[in-house]
């Protein structure tokens, strides 16, 4: 928030010609990219879930959409995130355990049995093996006998801030910015109505960065995404329409709306007046909302409901395109199925009781808002002015600046808390003694045997010829500048596992070692 906040705003805060003209869609869409909004349709109501395996976590989405989910959101977990086989020893009681766990086609096959691809949005968390795993959906869905020119989704495919907060990356940084370029390039071919990245702000806010910091370094690690897109060949108008962003939503209401404001203004420039676009759709910046899992507290986690029901206001206010409200128990563990429900329901009640849909940026023309939308538009331009400085997002990233101002951010936060000067409410002011238990999530311990088991059988039936020629000539492609997507596509269909095709490229490309700041 900024430091130093008037006790009242007039129209001498904001610059009315700014205003001028400008209604939701239209351009610069600072309002909302759709004139009606959600008058004329909802936003997509996400819910981020997996755990253990396959199974376990397809019962987990057949539940959500029957309590009106409108779009899965899959968790994998971190040896699946980082490009290891759920039997390969280094990941040895990891498997399951921040989401489910995707080896092979057959179980992607397992994880959506019985839900029409073709009829459900599904959004996918990953990064470093993106291209393994939205190959490996495409193949599954093809087998199920759905046309890939249906499918609709996102797959996250934003490796940079991988980098900067997330860390499940696997490769050095130009490989891994070649992947994503080249799933983008593929996928528009192949799967078009598919969102082919979501460029994060979510997990660097989730770090500890700042509101406007969060803005800025999203948004520029957009521009690096369309320049390398550029640079191999793509016109912007091919792939920029099928480009998302995901952001977080904090709790300070206000603060956010404008954020997502700013945002759609500064893209929609950069797109129109830098880069030359010339369809709109290009222009629109559209976007993922996940409420802030930082801000969830383990102490009175009730508590955690009301700040989730104010975040997810704050992204429907600030025009999201769809949005995931986290489980109120998600300090403390995977979310239960109650937490779960509770947190569809909270979306629906906004959607439905609270009249807030009924106008397009209800909060556009207020002096504090206009204001604050400015106010954040100019502390972005002035890091992205830094980032210009230092050489470009991708140096800023490779020397460990990106990551020292988040963590600075951070640092800061935390002394206001650790002072009292900033109020959590259960943590450092309202406190109660002898809080009770509530139920949490528990996963069966024989998940991962399980798995493994099924794993090792895969190994044993595969047609051995077509696996190994198909990994060979992944390898290959990877020395040259082809597009790897149809290699990877080949070696999925072949049952190659992800940690196989994972340990293909690392042999290629080598693996990324992270700069130490101090």
């Amino acid at each position: 928030m900024p430091d130093e906040l008037k006790p009242v705003y007039t129209a001498a805060d904001i610059n009315e010609d700014r205003l001028a003209g400008q209604l939701p869609g239209e351009y610069p869409y600072t309002r909302g990219i759709q004139p009606t909004m959600y008058r004329g349709r909802l936003w997509t109501m996400r819910q981020y879930a997996g755990m253990g395996d396959a199974e376990e976590s397809n019962k987990r989405y057949h539940y959500l959409l029957a309590h009106g989910t409108s779009g899965l959101s899959v968790a994998f977990d971190l040896p699946t995130q980082t490009g290891y086989d759920s039997d390969s020893p280094l990941v040895l009681g990891e498997v399951g355990r921040t989401g489910v766990a995707i080896s092979s086609l057959e179980d992607m096959e397992r994880l959506f049995g019985g839900i029409r691809l073709d009829q459900v949005s599904t959004s996918m968390t990953i990064n470093a093996t993106a291209s393994t795993l939205l190959a490996m959906y495409v193949a599954a869905a093809k087998r199920s006998g759905a046309d890939a020119h249906r499918l609709s989704g996102t797959v996250q495919n934003d490796i940079l801030k991988e980098y900067i907060a997330r860390g499940t990356y696997i490769y050095p940084v130009v490989p891994a910015i070649r992947l994503t370029t080249d799933l983008i390039a593929w996928a528009g071919e192949h799967v078009p109505q598919w969102n082919t990245i979501s460029i994060s702000g979510y997990h660097m806010r989730e770090a500890g960065c700042t509101a406007a910091q969060e803005l800025a370094f999203t948004l520029a690690n957009g521009r690096a995404y369309v320049e390398s897109a550029l640079a191999a060949g793509l016109t912007i108008d091919s792939f920029a329409p099928r480009l998302s962003f995901f952001f977080n939503a904090h709790s300070n209401l206000f603060e956010e709306v404008a954020k997502f404001r700013a945002a759609r203004r500064i893209w929609a420039r950069w797109m129109r007046e830098r880069y030359h676009a010339t369809n709109p759709r290009s222009w629109m910046l559209r976007f993922h909302t996940q409420t802030a899992g930082s801000t969830l507290t383990a102490q009175q986690p009730e508590n955690n409901i009301v700040r989730t029901t104010i975040e997810a206001l704050a992204a429907i206010l600030g025009g999201t395109q769809s949005l995931h409200t986290n489980g109120y128990d998600e300090a403390l563990a995977l979310p239960t199925e109650q937490a779960a429900r509770i947190a569809v329901r909270t979306q629906q009640i906004l959607a439905h009781e609270s009249g807030v849909p009924e106008v397009a940026d209800p909060l556009g023309g207020s002096y504090y808002v206009e204001a604050l939308t400015n106010q954040l538009e100019e502390e972005a331009e002035s890091i992205f002015s830094k980032i210009a400085q230092l050489g470009g997002t991708l140096r800023a990233v490779e020397s460990g600046w990106v990551q020292q101002q988040i963590q600075q951010s951070a640092y800061a936060w935390q002394r206001k808390v650790d002072s009292g000067e900033s109020i959590v409410v259960g943590v450092n002011k309202f406190q109660t003694e002898g809080e009770p238990e509530i139920k949490l999530q528990q996963l069966n311990p024989d998940l991962e045997r399980r798995q493994i088991e099924r794993l090792r059988a895969l190994r044993t039936r595969r047609p051995l010829v077509t696996w190994e020629q198909s990994l060979a000539n992944l390898a290959d492609v990877a020395r040259t500048t082809d597009n790897l997507m149809p290699h990877i596509v080949q070696a999925v269909e072949s049952l190659a596992t992800v940690g196989e095709i994972a340990d293909t490229l690392r042999q290629v490309f080598g693996e990324y070692r992270e700069t130490v700041t101090v």
